[in-house]
């Protein structure tokens, strides 16, 4: 069969962003402008004209955006999404023999050759042209007879080389010639939340000011302005749901729980109510309503987590015991993750005959807390629940509240991690945690911001969580949450920290174990509120660093800079739109100052080899000049681990 496209002559490959070749789309955020690139070449030498169509899915019109040839017969254009939800886009190309035919005319005439048959070429492509376009039939007809009609061959040239002529002539081109690349992919535009966000977590149980009593949601209320002062914008809470009593864990995760112990919060559902109810030491839902409301008027969003997994006294596993396991012994099977025993904790099984039931209940979980005004998810292990549900789930739910963002907390295998990203969170936690030298940070950010992980791995970088102590802030003190807290906030533009016990530098670990001591999983706190500590402060000034610029308010945007000295890190943050350029320069080494000189990427920050420029430390507020590519750091941890540079331009 002679092949049905052969007149087509452009080859267009490699079309991006796209996600799995267009099975999932590509994930961008609002008033983001949006790099939309391609391969295109075709045979022979003849120019090439190419565009990109695209549209909202919900709109019928196309906008065409003309690519333009960059270099190696790759092409872009940009584009500034402007709306929430899906856009769709298409690239097309074909043989632009007008702007062959003027390059041609040009040469020659520059070369002294006769042009009168070439210019007879340029009429018959300026009346083909018009013949099929009734907009600007006229003027292109008046086009060509002044061409027929110039006193002089340069008077011909100046009119075939007029940009308004080629603005009207790169609208003519033969359909059955343009190569349209098969593929329509999509793009995903969530709101600038997803993008930038700072959350701090704590347990509303530990909130009250009074010690020996239950936290509640109106204690929390009165900790809303220590939460806004600290430059926080998302506030975190584990489950907040009535807590299983069957199986109830005591201090330490012992498994015999005493008259007052609380209890996990993850181990959800007892005689109260499940998963829509709310624990009645708390508070009521009107509470709850009043302190989501209480939280706007200061710029800070309550986020839940939800965790699809019940207390054996859940009112769902007498109602529905076919969504749970059961072992040949009657007895229904606990979560594990051997050596780990989760005896408070029931999965659900979702491979139940009744699956599409399960599945409808558990999406009416976020339907009821978004109803209540939750636009923000932590989603506790997605990675033990099926994939398909994720997909489906919050599809569903982001088609009638696109701007509800869900937060993956799922420390696993990276293809697994990858999987959920691609299906619908919006947000990711990460390895961050676990990535302490510089050859490993710089690896793992080139991985996440310089791939196409870019376009659907949003990372959300957390130095620890109720579940992590890590190694480097059980050895490294008050150094070390200090270094540790800058790097988060500075390398990702969402980042969070498990509230007070990190700003008062809690590190006692569980024995030889990566987690807390005297957990607050398992016990009520008495926090003294009111504490201040230089952790807290140096948190607070990176917080109002980060609102005030906009350079950290994107992960994508950096650049590593060569170093002498591998425990001193350097990097820039730069935002083209408002001209906010950052140097950030961190020592790793907790325990000894370190010194280095660190190559800046100029080039890639717009700035001049040879003129000075002035920085000044938006940590201390001192002021230095600054020269050329290389340049000094030094940096003593005990009096701070971290250069945050503003460049003054």
């Amino acid at each position: 069969m002679i092949h049905p496209g052969g007149r087509q002559r452009v080859i267009i490959t490699n079309v991006f962003p796209k996600v799995e070749e267009g099975k999932f789309p590509a994930r961008v955020v609002l008033d983001e402008i949006v790099t939309l690139s391609a391969a295109i070449f075709g045979d022979g030498h003849d120019e090439i004209a190419a565009s990109i169509f695209i549209k909202p899915t919900s709109e019928a019109l196309w906008k065409e955006l003309p690519m333009k040839l960059i270099n190696n017969d790759h092409w872009e254009t940009e584009f500034k999404v402007e709306q929430l939800g899906f856009y769709e886009f298409q690239v097309k190309a074909w043989e632009d023999h007008y702007t062959t035919w003027k390059k041609g005319l040009q040469k020659k005439y520059e070369a002294g050759q006769d042009i009168l048959v070439e210019l007879q070429i340029g009429v018959q492509l300026l009346e083909q042209a018009a013949a099929g376009n009734e907009t600007n039939k006229a003027e292109l007809l008046a086009w060509a007879d002044e061409l027929k009609q110039a006193e002089s061959p340069a008077q011909s040239v100046v009119l075939a080389l007029s940009e308004e002529v080629a603005k009207a002539m790169y609208q003519f081109r033969h359909e059955d010639l343009i190569t349209v690349y098969p593929t329509v992919y999509k793009i995903e535009v969530e709101r600038k939340k997803a993008a930038y966000s700072t959350w701090y977590e704590l347990f509303p149980r530990s909130a009250a000011a009074e010690a020996g009593k239950h936290g509640t949601f109106r204690d929390v209320i009165q900790l809303l302005p220590r939460v806004q002062k600290m430059g926080f914008d998302v506030l975190y809470f584990p489950p907040i749901h009535p807590i299983g009593e069957k199986n109830r864990k005591g201090k330490n995760n012992s498994l015999t729980a005493g008259p007052e112990d609380p209890g996990s919060p993850w181990a959800i559902g007892n005689r109260k109510g499940g998963h829509k109810a709310i624990h009645p030491q708390l508070g009521t839902v009107r509470d709850f309503r009043t302190l989501i409301k209480e939280a706007g008027k200061r710029s800070i969003e309550i986020a839940m987590d939800i965790a699809y997994q019940c207390a054996p006294d859940h009112p769902y596993v007498k109602q529905h015991p076919q969504w749970f396991k059961w072992r040949p012994d009657g007895t229904v099977q606990y979560a594990e993750n051997p050596p780990k025993k989760y005896e408070d904790i029931l999965p659900f099984n979702f491979e139940t005959d009744d699956w599409q039931n399960l599945w409808q209940e558990l999406k009416s979980v976020i339907d009821f807390w978004v109803d209540e005004g939750i636009r923000i998810f932590r989603i506790d292990n997605p990675h033990t629940k099926a994939f398909h549900f994720w997909e489906w789930m919050i599809g569903e739910v982001r088609k009638q509240h696109p701007e509800v963002i869900f937060l993956a907390e799922a420390f696993t295998r990276p293809r697994v991690m990858e999987r959920l990203a691609k299906i619908g969170f919006n947000q990711s936690y990460t390895y961050f945690t676990w990535r302490n030298t510089k050859q490993e940070i710089e690896e793992y950010i080139t991985e996440l911001t310089k791939t196409d992980m870019r376009y659907y791995f949003r990372p959300n970088f957390w130095p620890n969580t109720p579940d992590i102590l890590p190694p480097a802030l059980i050895q490294g003190g008050e150094n070390a949450h200090i270094m540790r807290v800058i790097l988060a906030g500075t390398l990702s533009s969402n980042y969070g920290l498990y509230g007070p016990v990190y700003e008062f530098g809690i590190n006692e670990p569980h024995g030889a174990k990566e987690e807390y001591i005297d957990n607050e999983k398992y016990e009520t706190k008495h926090w003294d509120w009111e504490r201040n500590t230089r952790i807290g402060e140096i948190i607070t000034r990176l917080n109002h660093i980060r609102r005030n610029n906009t350079a950290l308010q994107s992960t994508w945007n950096i650049e590593f800079a060569e170093t002498t000295n591998d425990q001193i890190i350097c990097y820039t943050k730069f935002d083209l739109q408002t001209n906010n350029l950052l140097i950030i320069a961190i020592n790793l080494d907790v325990h000894n100052t370190q010194s280095a000189r660190v190559k800046l990427p100029l080039s890639k920050i717009g700035l001049d080899y040879d003129k000075p420029f002035q920085v000044q430390d938006l940590l201390s507020g001192d002021n230095y000049t600054w020269q050329g590519e290389w340049n000094f750091v030094q940096l003593n941890p005990y009096l701070m681990p971290a250069h945050l540079f503003l460049v003054q331009q």
